[in-house]
């Protein structure tokens, strides 16, 4: 074992010191087109773990780079030393009383933040397309800003303290005494010297004002050097100057914002131009404008980035008629009063009177619209990397123009693209901050190709620095993207200024060597990512992380975004004839066993990419002949499957009755489940008069009946609610017979899977008479299967679902007072009917407790059974959120998946049912008994 590897692991758990070279791969994997593979990632969760990790480092000369979620675009979230990963130990929020700051840990994603603060009508100003994956520690390092902070609300700007752990680790918190008492007389000469630079920049008068004047645009090129003008006090200046260091200075391991309002009351409008002249000198028009007036965003697209969008669902017709030199403003204003954002639009359209637009300006208010807009807009980069020829790369450039030179920049960058042969490139960005962001794709598996890319950059700084005096790098970072080019646009003397202050805070070159500092010309161009071609379902991946915290498998094994990472690594040595190793062997538990297939991460990807479909095609693969014929029996008699589990289940709490469910759970490999389910059996039909629905018992509720004795079955209860809504339920003939194939499909059985659903179809189509009975099923993960099979041919209504639209106005529910635990499946979310089953609940119970940090439950159909450290793990935060919510403990828990329902049981105690005992128990005649 290396001495480096050895250290890590006399200080740190085993299961956080990861050397596979599969996880190594994985894990060092951020959303730039730059790859290191670290020697070790190192997880660290508390301060004690991060000075573990310093030690070891500076000991045996090893880099180390703190990473967070890695969603940085420019390369500074890699190493090929120690990979810090930051673990959900820093994952802390305390707010204050009057919701005016905000103390977290760099491991929050910053949409959670927002999430927590929402209520309160705050949210952090820092605003990063990339917020619901992104978190606090990578916002900070990066000063990450967005479309409407500005410069006025990023992290610099908005930074109320911070804790911090230097090279050498010692820690400084900013907002103790005592602390700063402390390390004033431990590190007297550190701050003796940033007192001096900080004298000596100010009494420099052309130094000062060329840091000003690069500053009051958007700029995060190199080091944070205004907190040398403003700031007098060197603690204030350390801290300032650890905003935007990309982790070369220290690591901050917590920071405290000013929390900024969030306007209750939102208006956008999408504004085309006949060009983009046109457009821009709306921009230059609108930035003026007083405070109580002023914009919140401003979003210029160019037309090739219109024609990315142009054919999304919603958007307005003309959008594929401009002109091709057309542009677009999307504009939207914000306010705390319905009166405040009216002035605010009429000064919009005051400001715009007289510049020519190819319709008039209109405003929507409507929530869903404007949503629409937004997220046409922020699909725009992710719609270039979709579309990108297999083996290139997506790239996006990040920079600033002075604002009343934005019209002649951007045309100079569109001939800038169009010269080097970026046919395909799109150019948007926050036009009121003169920031533009411009999206190309490149082949980097060519030598030639990467000529044209040095050349081209180099004329894009050029451009940038010497026509404009702009910011090369705007809001991503320096990284190792813009590294080299750090002193063309700063001048020698700014840049020798950062390396004195890079060399006083880590003169061993300790922390994220290359980054931000590096004198090699050429670094741009080198440890640029491979992009090889693997399965065309998952060739469109820009390795992007949104996927990330949706993701229940995510810090277990791996995430969806290294699954993908790791297929092309595989795919690229079968191509190269090269023996796959050990990561093959491990990918075979870490990507595919512990995959729940829920599909949660396609709702995030801008591409929509569903990685659970890569699982069940590898998975197919994966099966011999033995296992493929077991599978395929199981399809042709499901009714006798059925039976047979029935039986283990009875068999099983025989056995646990005698052994206990301890060695049980042993004996089964962690199979048998706490509060495993009693057998099940298939309802018998109720034959009452009243409007015909079909009914489909799915096989979940068949074979696992309720976890408590006495207990009526699902199918009972279901048609209980039904007949009493006056429906007369009719049971698909041979319904024990049947299954929607979904179990088949999971495991890479396709074919088999879908003649399942084709056999089920034809049951429904003749008890629906061909479609004319509602069909409803009592299992989201079913119906959802259903729903896209029979598309077009027949309407399947999940039970909530039908619940909500046809039970509810029939039923007179006496609402409990609850607390009850609702859990949304993945399915559910997926469908977007989740509005519906809150709504649903919210008639039945009036506490509803949806704790945070939970996503899909991990039970994935039998996973629960298979991998059960997979439901464990997705379920980690849910106790701790349920009595956060609700000391007292809940009455019950409801979900709509049977299965889903048996590993939050078993998680956490409490009896998770269907939604539908909760509407039966509401909408009984005489008094409710509850949950």
């Amino acid at each position: 074992m290396p001495p480096l590897i050895q250290q890590l692991t006399l200080h740190l758990p085993d299961h956080q010191v990861i050397t596979d070279d599969l996880r190594r791969l994985a894990y060092g994997t951020d959303a730039s087109f730059y790859r290191l593979i670290p020697q070790v990632v190192a997880v660290i969760e508390s301060e004690n773990d991060a000075r573990a990790v310093l030690t070891a480092a500076r000991q045996n000369r090893t880099p180390v780079t703190f990473r967070a979620a890695g969603t940085s675009l420019s390369g500074q979230a890699i190493s090929d030393g120690v990979l810090a990963l930051i673990g959900e130990g820093f994952a802390t929020f305390e707010l204050a009383d009057d919701a005016s700051q905000v103390r977290v840990g760099p491991g929050m994603v910053g949409g959670e933040v927002n999430r927590r603060l929402a209520p309160h009508g705050r949210k952090i100003g820092p605003d990063p397309a990339s917020i619901g994956a992104a978190k606090i520690g990578g916002i900070a390092a990066n000063n990450a800003s967005g479309m409407c902070c500005g410069t006025a609300q990023n992290s610099y700007r908005t930074l109320a303290g911070l804790r911090v752990m230097l090279a050498d680790g010692s820690l400084l918190d900013t907002e103790d005494p005592a602390s700063i008492a402390a390390f004033k007389a431990s590190h007297a000469a550190l701050l003796g010297e940033l007192d001096r630079l900080g004298r000596e920049t100010r009494a420099n008068a052309a130094l000062a004002e060329r840091i000003r004047h690069k500053f009051r645009i958007k700029n995060t090129t190199g080091y944070s050097l205004n907190a040398l003008v403003d700031f007098e006090d060197p603690i204030d200046i350390l801290a300032h100057l650890m905003i935007g260091s990309e982790g070369t200075l220290g690591f901050m391991t917590r920071i405290t914002y000013q929390t900024v309002v969030e306007d209750p009351f939102k208006a956008s409008a999408l504004v085309f131009f006949p060009d983009i002249r046109s457009a821009c000198e709306a921009v230059i028009r609108l930035k003026p404008q007083p405070a109580h007036l002023a914009v919140s965003a401003v979003e210029l697209l160019d037309r090739p980035a219109l024609h990315s969008v142009e054919n999304k669902p919603g958007l307005p017709a003309i959008i594929r008629e401009l002109g091709e030199d057309a542009a677009a403003l999307l504009i939207e204003v914000r306010a705390g009063s319905a009166d405040a954002l009216q002035d605010k639009i009429a000064a919009v359209h005051t400001a715009i009177a007289g510049i020519s637009t190819v319709e008039p300006i209109a405003f929507s208010t409507d929530p869903a619209t404007c949503d629409m807009y937004w997220k046409v807009r922020k699909g725009t980069f992710p719609a270039v990397g979709a579309m990108r020829r297999t083996g290139t790369t997506v790239l996006i450039e990040d920079v600033a123009f002075p604002v009343p030179a934005l019209a002649d920049a951007t045309l100079d960058l569109q001939a800038l693209l169009r010269h080097h042969g970026y046919h395909e490139a799109i150019i948007f960005g926050h036009a009121l901050e003169g920031n533009l962001h411009f999206v190309f794709t490149q082949d980097f598996g060519d030598p030639a190709e990467i000529d044209r890319y040095a050349r081209f950059m180099d004329d894009v700084c050029k451009l940038v620095v010497e026509k404009y005096d702009g910011s090369l790098k705007a809001e991503h970072g320096t990284g190792r993207n813009m590294a080299p080019f750090v002193e063309m646009e700063w001048g020698k003397e700014a840049a020798d200024l950062m390396r004195r202050i890079k060399t006083l805070f880590d003169p061993e070159g300790v922390l994220n060597p290359g980054v931000i500092i590096n004198d090699n010309a050429h670094a741009h161009l080198e440890n640029l990512k491979p992009m090889p071609a693997a399965e065309d379902i998952v060739d469109r991946c820009i390795e992007c992380g949104f996927c990330e915290p949706l993701c229940p498998s995510h810090r277990l094994t791996l995430s969806p975004r290294q699954r993908i990472t790791s297929v092309r690594e595989l795919a690229r040595r079968a191509a190269a004839g090269e023996h796959p190793g050990s990561m093959g062997e491990d990918y075979a538990y870490m990507g595919l066993d512990t995959c729940a297939g829920c599909g949660l991460c396609s709702t995030a990807c801008p591409v929509g990419i569903d990685t659970g479909d890569l699982t069940r095609r590898l998975r197919g693969r994966r099966l011999g002949d033995a296992a493929r014929a077991v599978h395929a029996w199981t399809g042709e008699h499901f009714g006798a499957f059925s039976g047979a589990a029935r039986l283990g289940l009875k068999v099983g709490h025989a056995v646990s009755g005698v052994l206990g469910d301890g060695l049980m759970k042993r004996l089964s490999g962690g199979a048998w489940r706490d509060r495993m389910p009693l057998p099940g059996r298939a309802p018998a039909e109720r034959r009452v008069a009243g409007d015909p629905v079909v009914y489909f018992p799915t096989c979940g509720g068949r074979i696992f009946g309720p976890s408590e004795p006495g207990e009526q079955q699902l199918g009972d209860v279901v048609q209980e609610v039904l007949v009493r809504a006056g429906y007369a339920p009719v049971l698909p003939e041979g319904f024990e017979q049947l299954c929607c194939g979904q179990m088949l499909a999971s495991k890479g059985m396709a074919d088999a899977a879908e003649d399942m659903s084709n056999t089920l179809e034809a049951a429904l189509m003749k008890a629906s008479d061909n479609g004319r009975i509602p069909v409803v099923m009592d299992a989201s993960a079913c119906s959802a299967r259903m729903q896209k099979h029979l598309a077009g041919r027949l309407k399947v209504y999940d039970f909530h679902e039908f619940a909500h639209d046809a039970l509810l106005p029939r039923l007179r529910l006496t609402r409990q007072p609850g607390p009850v635990a609702l859990h949304v499946n993945c399915s559910v979310k997926r469908s977007g009917a989740d509005a519906k089953l809150r709504t649903l609940l919210a008639a039945c119970v009036e506490q509803i407790v949806e704790p945070d940090g939970v996503t899909c439950c991990g039970f994935g159909g039998d996973r629960g059974f298979v991998v059960p450290e997979l439901n464990r793990h997705a379920l980690r935060h849910l106790d701790a959120g349920l009595h956060e919510k609700a000391p007292a403990g809940c009455a019950c828990g409801v979900s709509t998946n049977r299965t889903c329902e048996i590993g939050l049981t078993a998680e956490t105690g409490v009896n998770y049912r269907s939604v539908a005992y909760l509407l039966e128990a509401c909408s009984r005649p005489a008094d409710s008994i509850g949950c």
